[in-house]
């Protein structure tokens, strides 16, 4: 009899922890059953919203594309400056949606000095205004504006490397990068010109790429 009793306490045992399994089971599976149906239900709902979602960044994506191209190609072909004999017969080309403002009278201390910029120039003497292409063909010599901008150099950011124009290899100057000269962060190119010197700048680096591709590339003097 007592051997009896102790077989049904096992067994009663067995039953409850299998139960225990079970209902635990049951509930791993109620919950993830619940996720799996309130996921479902959100992408239902949500789908629709969050395609059209992606099709207006990709439209986005593909109309700032478009206009940038359109933009590139709005710059061609390019317009010409053609300076004076006394200034080295200089030839500058700028993109045709620019407009230009140059003073090459030569009434003043520069032969040439000319301001470049998309759409409308603004006002040449407004210390705020910033020129996507700044071009000067000064009276002093080489040697003596190097010699100023050396002086300053150890007050500012800037990085010199020597620079030759592509189409007048044989003149060797100075590109400054950086901080340049009052307080203007861009880029300018210093190039002898017999007792002249020619200063070409851009003075924001919004108009860097157009310097870099469009400007230098194409400028030409007879030295």
């Amino acid at each position: 009899m007592v051997m009896n009793k102790h077989n049904q306490g096992g067994a009663v045992n067995g039953l409850l922890l299998a139960c225990i399994v079970i209902t635990v089971l049951f509930m791993l599976s109620a919950g993830f059953g619940v996720w799996a149906f309130a996921s479902r239900q959100d992408y239902k709902m949500n789908s629709d919203a969050k395609v059209a979602s992606a099709v207006t960044v990709a439209h986005q994506a593909e109309s700032t594309a478009k206009d940038r191209q359109f933009a590139e190609i709005s710059k061609q072909p390019l317009r010409a400056y053609n300076g004076p004999q006394a200034a080295g017969s200089l030839v500058v080309q700028y993109p045709k949606t620019w407009s230009a403002y140059v003073d090459d009278s030569g009434t003043s201390n520069a032969t040439v000095d000319g301001y470049f910029y998309p759409g409308t120039v603004p006002a040449i003497n407004a210390q705020s205004s910033r020129f996507a292409l700044r071009l000067q063909v000064l009276t002093q010599s080489y040697s003596s504006i190097v010699a100023s901008l050396r002086d300053t150099q150890q007050s500012v950011k800037a990085t010199v490397t020597p620079f030759a124009l592509a189409k007048v290899p044989s003149v060797i100057g100075l590109r400054i990068d950086g901080n340049y000269k009052d307080q203007k962060v861009g880029s300018m190119v210093i190039l002898p010109l017999r007792d002249k010197t020619i200063e070409i700048s851009t003075e924001s680096n919004d108009s860097l790429d157009d310097f870099n591709k469009n400007i230098l590339p194409n400028l030409s003097f007879v030295p």
